[in-house]
């Protein structure tokens, strides 16, 4: 065996090993306990890239340390494959998405393989396979059934470069999450989930079983659910046997409204101005206003503008007549769509009330001031004392709340109730590349589910990509043309597809049982395996993916497929690879590619320095001398290692080493600790410093079994070259079902202290000392010291301080 270091042949060697050996599928389930390590699953874009084998170097970490503590560990891998992207590039080269799907995995495939990942391949599937996509109709269909899916004409966010529509959280700062384009607002009947059904419970959940999850997380999903308690109040419309309805947490205002704004869509008033003069103003004013982008309207970044429609309402308890306005800062996807402005008490209503010189009525005061609405540069928005407010005056306007809610319930005009910001889940998507909605429209029967017989839709291969937006299924006649599964004429095929997030939402169940055919989910393995035990993924699918998963899973525990209501036990948000100061992208140049890194310094240098250069949690900078480093460290070694191979080869005889059992030890404990915290870059560092201390002794005073604990603690981080050495220690097992080491306390013992030798406070001098030598022996062992008897000569020793085992202070 060569004593060079090459890690191609050793990484191709021992990888060859574990495929063919099957080294990494486990059973079904033992009796032992189960640990499911799970990173999110990649979109086969064609090429890993560095942020991807940072996130799998990590949970292979995970994966191979707790199989070693002695967990049944499953570490699947598939493929999130469906999307836009595949689409665009079958449009681009004149291709099929599935080609160049398929083909795509297969590369990162290898990829995956060459970072000697401990995956069980046999649990591989991809979203875009009919057997997987099979199931996920069905679920739509029983869904369907509940009343949890339906069919409505709304304005949702449309993306004009990918030509498809999309959800609330697919829009990041007003632009398209995937091409980063503008999203502007349309209307079209789209298909929903009524995930809002589940609002409660997935708020509830955060707190009570998300414990494992970051703060940061978990605070985002609470805003993003945006659970309001407050009063619906209604309004009557002056003229009109109509009524108004507004949701407010601040019913004590209610005196001081004094105008209405509506959204710019709310139909209820757009279709009682039709006809009138304010209909052309009020039609042009939503015109402009849906040129502002979602999010920008969600952030409040724009000017805020409205026009009047025309129309007065009555407020239920100041009696006043209210202008209604059109405005563009009230959304329609929040509360009802129409706000009640109270301008002296809400600062956006205050301005809005300057710029159209609408009345302001102050209804609050604090005490010991007086509200003059004449001179008020800003709201106050501040609880106090009501004034103006009827009956309601002198009371505390926190203590008015529930009072005005009573109120207004026993005149018919209001009812105390529950909002949240979260809205339904749109999931209709206008592209050919995702899974079929199950659902069929006759004339007669109207919209049918798909017989549960029939599944799986399958997409038609014979389609044509144009680049001319719209789905390519809307122009295949062939897969349009349905029976009706009711009477059996003939009807039409829906030709949506489901947002590609519906797929990303459950696999991680079905890896459980991915070979499952006669129902979605095998209990009996699903009881054993989940939740998952370590999730780990970008913050960047906080309100995304991360919700919806948690969401199916209560759905499908609904359905009877689960007994449990949370998905994920654990969740780790790893940062990212940076470089340059900011993230690796091709657009800005500062991309370093994975092959070439691996091929240079190979699979085990490069996992280890994406693990050693901060914090999984943490962004991490790309650093050339860094990744070098890392080579020359596992050089060392190697040649640690070999140079001991070679000493035992003629001198068997292996000496007590106390101080080199106590570092062992030490780093055993240490690196355990660190595993545990997944603070691999402090683990690493302290291999470093137990190599560091094994050169120092000098290689005639190691111990086989300080060798083989520095590779078995080493194996996670660089698994192919603790292989081979292992091998070449002359061990016949493999490292992953060699059990961890554990350490022993009394090991960790000194059986020297070095202490520290003050004079009046000042340090002088350092000794080392027997843990066991008395403290008049310390004393006389201080003294004796050439650098302490040029401070204490001719001088009075007024005491002796001994701190045992810490220091001697002598005080003169």
């Amino acid at each position: 065996m060569s004593k060079t270091y090459d890690p191609s042949s050793i990484e191709q060697k021992w990888q060859k090993h574990w495929e063919d050996n099957h080294i990494f599928s486990i059973p079904k389930h033992t009796h032992k306990e189960k640990y499911y390590v799970l990173e999110m699953l990649p979109y086969p874009s064609g090429k890993l890239h560095m942020g991807h084998v940072r996130n799998y170097s990590i949970g292979d970490v995970i994966a191979r340390y707790n199989r070693m503590k002695g967990y049944n560990v499953m570490h699947p891998m598939g493929w999130d494959a469906f999307g836009m992207p595949a689409e665009n590039a079958a449009i681009k080269h004149g291709g099929h998405p599935a080609k160049w799907t398929y083909d795509n995995i297969d590369h990162m495939r290898i990829q995956m393989k060459k970072m000697g990942l401990a995956i069980d391949w046999s649990r591989e599937f991809a979203t875009c396979d009919p057997d997987y996509y099979k199931w996920e109709q069905l679920i739509f269909i029983q869904m369907m059934k509940k009343g949890w899916v339906y069919k409505k004409t709304s304005k949702i966010n449309w993306c004009n470069t990918c030509q498809t529509v999309l959800a609330n959280e697919q829009v990041s700062d007003g632009c398209c999450w995937r091409c980063d384009a503008s999203v502007e607002m349309k209307s079209m009947s789209q298909w929903y989930f009524r995930i809002t059904e589940f609002a409660q419970e997935l708020l509830d959940d955060i707190d009570n079983k998300l414990q494992g999850w970051p703060e940061r997380v978990r605070t985002m999903q609470k805003e993003w659910i945006g659970r309001s308690e407050g009063t619906y109040i209604d309004f009557d419309i002056e003229n009109h046997d109509e009524k108004i309805r507004v949701f407010t947490t601040r019913p004590d205002t209610l005196h001081g409204s004094t105008f209405m704004c509506v959204g710019c869509e709310h139909s209820q008033i757009l279709n009682l101005i039709k006809g009138s003069q304010f209909e052309t103003k009020v039609s042009a004013f939503a015109k402009k206003s849906a040129a502002i982008d979602h999010q920008s309207r969600l952030q409040e970044k724009y000017d805020k503008e409205g026009a009047f429609t025309g129309l007065y309402c009555i407020n239920p308890l100041s009696k006043k007549r209210m202008p209604i306005y059109v405005a563009n800062f009230v959304l329609m996807e929040y509360g009802t769509g129409a706000v009640m402005s109270v301008p002296a008490h809400d600062q956006r209503d205050f301005e809005f009330a300057k710029k159209y010189e609408l009345p302001i009525s102050v209804v609050i005061q604090k005490d010991g001031e007086t509200l003059d609405p004449t001179n008020m540069t800003e709201a106050m928005n501040d609880p106090g004392i009501l004034i103006h407010s009827g009956k309601f005056d002198g009371m505390k306007s926190t203590d008015a709340i529930p009072e005005i809610t009573k109120h207004l319930e026993s005149m018919g005009y209001g009812e105390k109730t529950i909002t949240y910001r979260l809205k339904d889940w749109c999931i209709s998507r206008q592209r050919y590349w995702g899974t079929p909605i199950p659902v069929v429209y006759c004339d007669e029967c109207g919209i049918v589910p798909v017989a549960e017989s029939e599944l799986p839709v399958i997409l038609p291969k014979d389609v044509t990509f144009t680049g001319q937006g719209g789905s390519p299924l809307a122009t295949c006649n062939d897969f349009k043309k349905a029976i009706c599964p009711r009477c059996g004429m003939k009807s039409r095929r829906e030709t949506d597809t489901m947002d590609t997030f519906v797929e990303s939402s459950w696999y991680l169940l079905r890896y459980i049982c991915p070979n499952e055919t006669d129902t979605i989910l095998n209990k009996e393995q699903v009881n054993y395996w989940a939740p998952v035990d370590q999730y780990i993924g970008g913050i960047e699918h906080a309100v995304g993916h991360l919700l919806y998963c948690r969401y199916f899973t209560k759905v499908l525990r609904e359905l009877g497929y689960v007994d449990f209501d949370e998905p994920i036990e654990n969740l780790m948000t790893q940062g990212m690879v940076c470089k340059d100061g900011s993230k690796m992208s091709k657009s800005k140049g500062n991309v370093v590619d994975p092959d070439e890194m691996t091929q240079k310094y190979g699979t085990d240098t490069a996992r280890m320095f994406l693990l050693f250069a901060a914090p999984p949690v943490k962004d991490m900078e790309w650093s050339d001398t860094g990744i070098e480093g890392c080579y020359r460290f596992l050089n060392r070694v190697w040649r640690l290692t070999h140079a001991y191979l070679d000493h035992i080869a003629t001198n068997s005889e292996v000496i007590e080493n106390k101080e080199l059992m106590r570092m062992q030890h030490k780093t055993i404990k240490k690196m355990t600790d660190d595993f545990n915290r997944f603070h691999f870059n402090t683990a690493i560092a302290a291999s470093m410093e137990y190599v560091n201390f094994m050169f120092a002794q000098g290689i005639d005073k190691l111990t086989p079994e300080a060798i083989n604990t520095l590779i078995i603690l080493l194996s996670p981080i660089s698994p192919h070259i603790t292989e081979e050495l292992w091998q070449l220690m002359g061990h016949q097992t493999l490292l992953i079902d060699e059990p961890w080491p554990s350490y022993d306390m009394a090991h960790l013992k000194s059986d020297t202290a070095m202490m520290i030798i003050q004079i009046n406070g000042k340090t002088r001098d350092r000794m080392d000392i027997p843990v066991t030598l008395s403290e008049e022996d310390i004393k006389k062992q201080a003294l004796a010291l050439r650098k302490v008897q040029k401070y204490v000569t001719d001088k009075t020793i007024r005491k002796i301080i001994v701190v045992p085992n810490k220091l001697v202070n002598i005080v003169i």
